[in-house]
């Protein structure tokens, strides 16, 4: 005989009561093998977003979900490991030059990624435009690619906490996917079960954002750490803007351009200071607090690491990237200072361009997106570009642009402060 049913638990969570370790460690792994209707697990998120969870209610939930995989280990490395996990965002790039950068600080950086849907771009669609790149690797090839190169991007196992990847699905169905103790159980279950030993959350705050409001991405930044310490991962968070797009390009191949032009030293300023910022926080995380990781980029061996991370994974690092075969540029309406562009217009945008995906499992296309040749608070001309679009079917420029419309600003006469990167910093 069962040690629960599900009523009993959903009618706990309905009527505001703490659910006991029991009890959470029964409906997730009944959950997980079919003993709990899809329908049952419906009613207790919807009792989760109404009614919370406390901090020893999410921290038994997120290693209930850990218990129903599998969880790496990566103890057999000479070198300590340290991860980042971004909520996502448009033109969010960062992934690709920060983990060869820490790597070429000596730190390992095992970074378990996956694809885009809908507005904000899957990190492991971007490193596809590459010629060759290949997203899967067995657990063995991850380990022998940390210990000879320092850091790896593939694509999680279906071993990693296989209840997420269920509740998730729930979730996204059911008006349920905003509970906060669900999102941070969800990231953290994954993040925990990777085994890595220190790790930087990127929590975005704004239009662009998954959380629009700097205290409800506090309020998650908070309760993620609380998961990643109570677990016994250092966890710090920051809290970084995305009201305006990250970068100059928004799209696959037109972001890894852009990651390669960082790595040789160049770059956006906005991409450069968060890669160094979550960087430093990796680095001491992992105890090499004393290195500065701003020296790797100037001499060249974060590229160096990126090429051979590239090519451990079957990509051709001098391949030439894919262009779109169609673009069309959308001109500055007048002379004076653009004041805002949208994060969410422009994500929409290179969407509709043909850069994401609507439904889990469609193609995207490689050279797609956008490109924007001034940042806020930047002098514009009248007629000159101010965006770039790009897409193999020219049939996808008009909706794009109906996304674009109303995203962006330019002022004759505009005195304008620009909004720092990184907003805040949570930590245990």
């Amino acid at each position: 005989m069962a040690a629960h049913d599900a009523v009993e638990v959903i009618v706990a969570k309905r009527d505001g009561q703490e659910l006991t370790a029991s009890q959470i460690d029964w409906v997730v792994d009944a959950y997980t093998r079919g003993e709990v209707a899809d329908e049952q697990m419906s009613a207790l998120a919807m009792a989760i977003l109404l009614n919370g969870m406390g901090r020893e209610e999410t921290s038994r939930w997120t290693a209930a979900m850990i218990a129903s995989g599998e969880r790496m280990d990566f103890s057999t490395l000479s070198r300590p490991t340290a991860d980042k996990h971004s909520t996502g965002g448009v033109g969010d790039k960062i992934t690709l030059p920060l983990a060869p950068l820490v790597a070429a600080c000596g730190v390992a950086v095992p970074q378990l990624s996956g694809r885009g849907l809908g507005h904000t771009g899957g990190t492991l669609d971007k490193l596809e435009a590459i010629p060759g790149w290949r997203a899967s690797l067995s657990n063995e090839e991850m380990l022998r690619q940390l210990d000879d190169v320092g850091a790896v991007v593939c694509a999680a196992g279906s071993g990693l906490a296989p209840a997420d990847k269920k509740l998730y699905a729930l979730r996204d169905v059911t008006g349920t996917v905003e509970a906060i103790p669900l999102i941070a159980s969800s990231i953290m279950s994954k993040k925990i079960a990777e085994g890595t030993g220190a790790l930087v959350l990127d929590v975005k705050v704004g239009t662009g954002a998954f959380m629009k409001s700097y205290d409800d991405a506090h309020e998650l930044a908070e309760t993620m750490v609380a998961l990643g310490t109570d677990a016994g991962v250092r966890t710090v968070a920051l809290l970084t803007q995305m009201s305006t797009p990250l970068g100059l390009t928004a799209g696959n191949g037109l972001e890894v351009r852009e990651s390669v032009e960082v790595l040789a030293g160049g770059g956006p300023d906005d991409v450069v200071e968060l890669t160094l910022a979550l960087a430093r926080e990796m680095l001491a995380g992992a105890g090499r607090g004393d290195v500065d990781p701003a020296d790797a980029l100037a001499d060249g061996r974060a590229m160096d690491v990126w090429r051979r991370m590239v090519a451990a994974q079957d990509g051709d690092p001098d391949a030439p990237l894919p262009t779109a075969r169609e673009t069309h540029v959308v001109a500055a309406p007048r002379d004076g200072v653009l004041t805002r562009l949208d994060a969410m217009a422009v994500g929409l945008a290179a969407w509709r361009l043909g850069a994401g995906r609507a439904t889990q499992g469609a193609s995207v296309q490689a050279a797609a997106g956008v490109e924007w040749h001034a940042r806020p608070g930047d002098a514009v001309r009248e007629g000159e570009a101010l965006l770039t679009l790009h897409t193999d079917e020219p049939d996808r420029f008009a909706r794009a642009l109906e996304s674009l419309d109303g995203g962006f600003d330019v002022e004759a006469e505009a005195s304008y402060d620009v909004p720092e990167t990184i907003l805040g910093r949570v930590a245990p």
